[in-house]
């Protein structure tokens, strides 16, 4: 069970506070009468009283109170499995983690602008699969296809250059990886598919395009995101306190710098009938690709999803009205209870 408004239950704390009243109440009018008036008087007086009715009202009341605080709380009980059916398409996006994407040619960095470009994306998204894969001469699934977006941008966040266990770029492990994905899932024939490919375009691995062949003829449609400048920059190196340290050198103890390839990029959107978007600054953005993701088929998709808890206050509210009705019209008087008798009787 679960509550809609907890923090209602807090007045069931009220109802000992009212009987403490009404029975302090109740003293201190006997108290009084028995000042003021001898017993004789004060038995004729309250001849027509009826103690039980009197007891019978106040149980009532407090009863109607406990039933109307609980209803007001929305007491939740049960769930439900029901088939959801979703309309959307299969997305992947593969994202560079090699240490080049840690250049900072694209403010704040290439990874910090493509991870930012990657939840605009995720905000627009409705009922579209979307998962991710992260590579650098080896790629890996960190993201399986899903509906949880949520879930997508936490994982996506805490992903770094410093988690992969080797470095440089391998286009062609990427695709590998993305085509085993894509068959993993259940197909649509009317869904497209889509591979959204974030990278700086340094491929240092064997060729790709014998697996790019392979995604084309699945009916993928490769889209590019070239992140980085023509004249590119360092490499920069920062300590755990986040504080500048070097540059990366290759052997000769040079400074590395990256560029964009941006040739390589457009030559795989190009031939995987995608398009190639280029962030060469802070200000630039994918906009364009989501223009194009509106214009694409989506499928239907079912799911099996747990239902909201089922609210059962409508009970306990009804069972609150009875009690106070009773409150309100069952007798505290001898005539009026032997009248109500009669009635029953006849």
């Amino acid at each position: 069970m679960i509550w809609e408004n907890s923090s209602y239950l807090l007045f069931i704390l009220v109802l000992p506070v009212i009987y403490a009243g009404y029975w302090w109440y109740r003293r201190h009018q006997v108290q009084k009468r028995s000042d003021y008036f001898d017993d004789r008087l004060i038995t004729q007086l309250r001849k027509n009283y009826w103690k039980t009715g009197d007891k019978i009202r106040l149980f009532s009341l407090l009863t109607a109170g406990f039933f109307f605080i609980i209803a007001l709380a929305g007491p939740k009980i049960g769930t439900e499995v029901r088939e959801i059916q979703r309309r959307g398409l299969n997305m992947m996006v593969a994202l560079d983690l090699s240490r080049s994407m840690n250049a900072e040619d694209v403010n704040p960095s290439r990874l910090s602008k493509a991870k930012f470009e990657l939840n605009r994306l995720i905000n627009r998204l409705q009922g579209d699969r979307i998962g991710l894969l992260v590579f650098t001469d080896e790629a890996f699934v960190q993201v399986p296809f899903t509906t949880d977006y949520s879930a997508f941008r936490v994982l996506m966040d805490i992903a770094n250059t410093d988690q992969m266990p080797t470095s440089g770029t391998n286009f062609n492990a990427a695709m590998e990886r993305a085509i085993e994905s894509f068959q993993s899932i259940e197909r649509r024939d009317n869904a497209a598919n889509v591979l959204l490919f974030v990278a700086d375009g340094e491929n240092h691995g064997p060729d790709y395009r014998p697996a790019m062949q392979q995604l084309i003829e699945m009916g993928v449609s490769i889209f590019t995101v070239g992140i980085g400048t023509p004249e590119g920059g360092p490499i920069p190196i920062y300590n755990r306190n986040g504080q500048l340290t070097g540059y990366h050198r290759d052997s000769q103890g040079n400074t590395v710098t990256t560029r964009l390839g941006s040739e390589t990029m457009r030559d795989i959107a190009r031939a995987a009938n995608g398009e190639y978007y280029e962030i060469r600054a802070g200000s630039d953005n994918i906009e364009p690709f989501f223009s194009r993701l509106d214009e694409l088929e989506r499928g239907e998709f079912s799911s099996q999803e747990f239902a909201d808890y089922k609210n059962q206050y409508q009970v306990l509210l009804l069972l609150g009205i009875v009690f106070f009705l009773v409150t309100l019209f069952f007798p505290d008087s001898k005539p009026e209870r032997d009248l109500i008798r009669q009635r029953l009787r006849k």
